[in-house]
C-alpha cells in the first residue's frame, strides 16, 4: 500500500515542483493549494499560517521556509492583478499537510510524501558525503540520465520531433560533457519549458539554448571552471559503472 502511495504522490506533487538557480526545490503555495483541493487561497492562507508557526515553534527560521513573493495573474481582455504567493520549501510544505484538512484523503498523501522524501533527502545527503570521487560521478551521470529523460518527455509535450537538434541547443548554449553543470541545465529547462507552456519545437530549442547560455554566464560570473576546460577524469563513465562494487542508490 506505501509504495503505490509514494508512486502517486510522486505523480501529483513532483510534476507542481520547481527549481531555483541553485539547484533548491521548492513549491508555489497556490499550486500547492489546487492540489490539496482548497478551492480558494483565502481558505488555504490560514493553514500556511498555522505551518510558519509550527516552523518557529521548531526554532527553524521562517523565512528560510516561507518565502513571500507576488505573482501576476490574467483577469481577462489581457488585463493582470497582483496576487500574493509563497515559495515553499519541501519542510514547509510537510508542515502545510500536517496543518491541513485531515479529512481530505490527499492530505495524508502529501504528509506520506513530504516526510518520506525529506527524510530520503537527510539519508542521501549523508551517504554522498562519504562516497569516493569516482562513486559521486557515477551518481551524477545516473542523475543526467534521469533527468534527461524527464526533459525528453516534457519536449515532447511541447512540440519536440527533433531530439538530436534539441539538445545540441543546449549543448551550444553551455558546451561541455556530463557534468553537474549539464544537470542542472537539463533541470532548468525542464522546469522553463512547464512553466512557460512551450508548445512548439522552434521555441522549445531556443529555450534550451537560452538556459545553457545563461549557466554558462552564471559559471563565469562566479569564477568557476568554464565546461570545456574541466579535467578529463583517468577512466570513463562505463569503466566505472562496471568495476563499481558499490550498492550505490540510482
Amino acid at each position: 500500500m506505501i509504495k503505490n502511495i509514494q508512486n502517486y504522490n510522486k505523480n501529483i506533487f513532483e510534476s507542481i515542483k520547481h527549481i531555483d538557480e541553485e539547484g533548491n526545490e521548492y513549491w508555489y503555495a497556490r499550486e500547492l493549494m489546487k492540489t490539496l483541493e482548497y478551492g480558494e487561497y483565502r481558505y488555504f492562507l490560514p493553514v500556511i499560517k498555522k505551518a510558519m508557526l509550527s516552523c518557529k515553534e521548531s526554532k527553524y527560521n521562517i523565512s528560510d521556509h516561507f518565502v513571500h513573493v507576488h505573482d501576476m495573474i490574467k483577469i481577462g481582455k489581457g488585463a493582470k492583478r497582483k496576487v500574493d504567493n509563497y515559495k515553499l520549501s519541501r519542510y514547509a510544505c510537510y508542515l502545510i499537510a500536517m496543518n491541513g484538512d485531515s479529512r481530505k484523503e490527499v492530505i495524508a498523501l502529501a504528509q506520506t510524501y513530504f516526510a518520506y522524501q525529506t527524510r530520503k533527502q537527510e539519508l542521501l545527503e549523508e551517504e554522498f558525503k562519504e562516497l569516493s570521487e569516482d562513486e559521486k560521478r557515477i551518481i551524477m551521470r545516473r542523475k543526467v540520465k534521469s533527468s534527461n529523460y524527464n526533459l525528453n518527455n516534457t519536449a515532447s509535450k511541447s512540440g519536440v520531433k527533433n531530439f538530436g537538434e534539441f539538445h545540441n541547443a543546449g549543448y551550444k548554449g553551455l558546451y561541455g560533457g556530463e557534468t553537474a553543470d549539464n544537470l542542472f541545465r537539463i533541470v532548468q529547462t525542464d522546469s522553463k519549458l512547464k512553466k512557460d507552456r512551450v508548445d512548439n519545437e522552434y521555441t522549445a530549442n531556443s529555450v534550451h539554448f537560452e538556459v545553457g547560455k545563461k549557466v554558462r554566464q552564471t559559471i563565469k560570473e562566479l569564477g568557476g571552471t568554464m565546461p570545456e576546460d574541466l579535467p578529463t577524469p583517468n577512466k570513463s563513465i562505463n569503466e566505472l559503472e562496471d568495476n563499481n562494487k558499490y550498492d550505490i542508490i540510482k
